[in-house]
């Protein structure tokens, strides 16, 4: 997960893996090394703790239940919501506890400093007969359902987790087939990189001081 270092015309170039980004420092200034290494421990603690979560949910990813990417965002682990719900519905099947709580070990023992947000997703389909409003309603409950599960029931400190839905909008795969819309109705719980203050600066990502054209 260490990024690569090239020296070129007063800046830094610095690849990383995660989700094939490249940040571009200026050389001289101690603030952006600072962000170098911190970034770099950041991307390699997420490292292992997705090596960690795949050997905890093997089986899980093995039967298309479960998905973990990197991603720019963090450390996505994506969970099929016909795999947690059931159609229209936003209470936590039974069945479906345990591999929440295989994530809420991780994220209580292994990352305990890291701030956790919850996205709840569906297809495109309306609303008819369930009784919400929209699947906007549908997708912030279900997102609502994990984050109080992880909090009241496993003990996640509430101060780190946030919930959102996006309803029908952000899709990962085509609504026009049944595997489309299975793929898009999902929850993502995103292990989210650490806010660092640099020079008396908050920032959450080293772009923030990239020139526009840079960037």
């Amino acid at each position: 997960m260490r990024g690569n270092l090239f020296k070129a015309a007063g800046i830094i170039i610095l690849g990383f893996t995660l989700a094939g980004c490249t940040f571009i420092f200026q050389t001289g200034r101690r603030s952006d090394v600072q962000r170098i290494e911190e970034l770099s421990k950041q991307l390699d603690e997420l490292d292992r703790t997705k090596k960690l979560l795949e050997n905890r949910l093997s089986k899980e990813i093995a039967d298309n239940q479960v998905r973990l990417q990197m991603m720019e965002k963090g450390l996505v682990i994506t969970f099929v919501a016909d795999v947690l719900f059931d159609s229209g519905r936003a209470k936590i099947l039974p069945e479906a506890e345990g591999s929440l709580n295989k994530v809420a070990r991780v994220l209580k023992e292994n990352i305990p400093d890291l701030s956790v947000g919850i996205e709840g997703h569906t297809d495109n389909v309306p609303i008819k007969h369930s009784g919400w409003k929209s699947n906007w309603e549908l997708s912030a409950a279900r997102a609502l359902s994990v984050l109080h599960y992880m909090v009241d029931k496993e003990g996640i400190s509430p101060e780190r987790v946030s919930a959102v839905g996006y309803g029908e909008y952000q899709p990962v795969a085509s609504n026009d087939i049944g595997k489309g819309r299975q793929l898009n109705r999902r929850v993502e719980i995103v292990i989210l990189p650490r806010v660092t203050k640099v020079k008396g600066k908050e920032s959450t990502s080293p772009q923030a001081d990239i020139p526009e054209h840079l960037k």
